[in-house]
């Protein structure tokens, strides 16, 4: 009887604990080589390199409590509120069979199950660039301060094009702080930079040019930006592009060299689009002025209406130190209210251009709403001033903004049949392989595309694309690194500069709807 008693009550803590522990090798490598070893890596942003389980091991309860936080990967917006393009997300699944693996002893396993080691030949994912431009070398000279630096950048541009595809590629990943680009058709930020004797010129904010067209922005962590399909940012002949580059106080003697890298369209009509603060801390707040008192908490409100029929594509929120959440909607003439996206933990280190999966059209009279607030209180960790002082608006990190920038262009309805991205998450954590959750849902009957040689290794020949459009090709991770308009029934893709892996590419036809995939594998 005691010994029955005895196996009925200690049976469940039996079988729980013959739950094998995750292993490294065969549970966790695929997890962190697909979700963190892009910035933790050597050259990478990340502080320390997470690419095997030797680099792996020392930071194991660190990976565990940061995954647990859902700081890592870094994500700022909630996905509750509305789920975003290419999204750095963990899935509650993976998050708790790495905090198995690291409570159970963080064991490494049998080494040949492990995935091989990702290798990042070139920091490039638009591989074949139209234009790509590089800073000259600047040496970030002392100071206690932050250092807003501007670069114009020699680029060759004779007739008036569009920029499909934006990629900024840090020079120094551990003092590039955030990079914004602009076009500049006045020549001001060339005189500016040639009356300074050192590379560039300093300016706050923007680059301190009228006029000036943001078109990209960078910030760690932070994708290469690719427009919907038919639709381009402008790049008006013979203009500069000129980058603001921030570097954090302390990046004393660090040396940088930023590169941009422009995707152009091909030509044909393209719907131009804009990058422009649409919500902001003048004329759209209505219950300014952006002035925020020591020792309070107070959120702040702006708002605009439509006033022609347009469809946003992207949203990018921006303020400082104080922020502690920012959030936009939208209100449809109906009545019907649009979210669009919500940072309950703002954070200054982690800001972005968030592209929504679908492009969303607003009809005339659609009111856009922000929200941010502002904790001027000893309980905010990032509050630059000890005690708490007045704080209003400005450009330096210790004064305060409120912006929400949105992509957008002139819209039509049926624009929201455009797919961006479907993706339900990045990678499975078992295989790494890609399916359906990289944005391509099954359709019966869907015309094969071959890929050859399997494995590739300089070259990937594409035979059979059924029609005009444009081709994407992903990794397991779901980021791109490649997009080529498709005129013809082949097509051959430089394949060198890839790490080894498997990836899909998507065929995308005039509309952005997927129309072919095929598996590619990359020796």
């Amino acid at each position: 009887m005691r010994t029955l008693f005895s196996a009925v009550l200690l049976g469940p803590f039996a079988a729980a604990a013959q739950t094998p522990t995750p292993t490294w090798s065969a549970d966790i490598a695929c997890i962190v080589h697909t979700h963190c070893a892009p910035c933790h890596r050597e050259g990478g942003a990340g502080h320390f390199p997470l690419t095997s389980f030797t680099e792996a091991f020392p930071y194991r309860n660190d990976i565990r409590d940061a995954t647990q936080l859902r700081l890592m990967p870094p994500w700022p917006p909630d996905e509750d509120y509305r789920s975003l393009a290419h999204e750095r997300l963990l899935t509650t699944e993976e998050v708790d069979l790495i905090a198995a693996w690291v409570n159970g002893g963080a064991p490494e396993g049998d080494p040949n199950l492990a995935p091989p080691p990702p290798t990042f030949v070139s920091d490039w994912v638009i591989a074949q660039p139209d234009i790509t431009a590089r800073m000259e070398e600047y040496v970030v000279p002392p100071s206690t301060n932050d250092n807003y630096r501007c670069f114009v950048l020699p680029i060759n541009n004779p007739v008036d094009r569009y920029i499909t595809g934006f990629e900024v590629v840090p020079g120094n990943t551990a003092v590039v702080h955030h990079v914004l680009v602009f076009t500049d058709e006045t020549g001001q930020a060339a005189q500016l930079d040639a009356g300074d004797p050192e590379p560039g010129y300093a300016s706050f904010g923007g680059i301190g040019v009228n006029g000036a067209k943001l078109v990209g922005e960078w910030v760690p962590g932070a994708e290469p930006y690719f427009t919907p399909p038919g639709m381009g940012l402008p790049l008006p002949a013979n203009a500069d592009l000129v980058i603001q580059v921030h570097y954090p106080a302390g990046s004393t003697f660090a040396l940088d060299s930023t590169r941009v890298n422009l995707q152009l369209s091909p030509g044909g009509f393209v719907r131009e689009m804009a990058l422009d603060p649409v919500l902001d801390h003048g004329l759209t707040l209505i219950d300014g002025p952006l002035v925020i008192p020591p020792n309070v908490v107070k959120t702040f409100h702006n708002q605009y209406t439509v006033p022609i029929p347009a469809t946003i594509t992207a949203i990018g929120p921006h303020a400082h130190l104080l922020c502690t959440r920012m959030k936009a909607f939208a209100v449809l003439p109906g009545n019907d209210t649009v979210p669009l996206i919500d940072i309950p933990e703002w954070d200054f280190r982690w800001q972005g251009l968030y592209a929504f999966r679908r492009p969303i059209h607003l009809p005339v009279g659609t009111v856009l709403h922000g929200e941010a607030t502002y904790d001027n209180t000893t309980n905010n960790p990032d509050n630059p001033n000890d005690p708490p002082q007045w704080v209003t608006l400005g450009e330096a990190t210790t004064d305060e903004m409120m912006l929400f920038y949105f992509g957008w262009t002139f819209g039509f309805p049926a624009d929201t049949l455009i797919v961006v991205d479907t993706a339900a998450h990045a990678a499975h954590h078992l295989d790494c392989a890609p399916s359906t959750v990289l944005g391509l849902e099954e359709a019966a009957g869907m015309p094969a595309l071959t890929a050859y040689p399997v494995p590739a290794e300089d070259v990937v020949h594409l035979t059979g694309l059924a029609a005009p459009g444009v081709l994407e090709l992903l990794d397991a991770a779901g980021r791109m690194h490649g997009r080529w308009t498709v005129a013809g029934a082949s097509l051959i893709l430089e394949a060198d500069h890839l790490p080894a892996g498997v990836y899909t590419a998507i065929l995308r036809d005039r509309q952005g709807s997927p129309v072919q995939r095929a598996r590619v594998l990359k020796r």
